[in-house]
């Protein structure tokens, strides 16, 4: 009676072992692919990000032919400046900017080395402006120099953009359970 109680004890166990095994099995399974899909989004929501710090800078860059054009009218003579300017203008659009980018270290130091470059170059190239006032005074020359100033502010908001993207990218990775 003791020995057949004992078996139907050990039954009854193991009926129950069986369901909290295959409990713990699917949980497992489930947790391991809940983090696939926030991590596709974020990932696509960093390479939307970096689009649009790329589209900025190309901003600048287009605005760049028309402002030096503007300058080269009234301050003809600051040729290694406006020389300046378009060459590291050129040095930008050789580079080409793909997704890819982000991946490879070395072209992305390139990348950011030809947008500083132009950056400065631009600086320079307005800060020389300031000497001539019948260019401050010209229209065409004010309404740029506010598109340039927009557009360096678009590309701050872009790239913190940027930052924040990959930042939120980087914590979900590490994360459990996504980890």
């Amino acid at each position: 009676m003791i020995i057949s109680n004992i078996s139907r004890y050990e039954r009854r166990s193991a009926r129950l072992r069986i369901p909290v095994v295959l409990l713990a099995l699917l949980v497992t399974i489930a947790s391991s692919g809940c983090g696939y899909n926030s991590l596709q989004r974020l990932d696509e929501q960093v390479t939307s990000a970096w689009s649009e710090v790329v589209n900025q800078y190309q901003r600048r860059a287009d605005l760049i032919p028309n402002l030096v054009n503007v300058v080269k009218g009234y301050a003809s003579h600051e040729k290694e400046i406006l020389t300046e300017v378009t060459e590291a203008r050129a040095k930008v659009g050789s580079i080409t900017v793909t997704p890819e980018v982000l991946q490879n270290p070395a072209m992305l130091e390139q990348f950011q080395q030809a947008q500083g470059q132009l950056g400065s170059a631009l600086s320079r190239l307005l800060a020389v402006a300031e000497n001539y006032p019948q260019l401050k005074a010209d229209g065409v020359f004010r309404d740029l120099q506010a598109q340039i100033e927009g557009t360096e502010n678009r590309i701050t908001v872009a790239r913190k953009r940027y930052i924040d993207s990959v930042q939120e990218f980087n914590v979900t990775v590490r994360s459990f359970p996504t980890n």
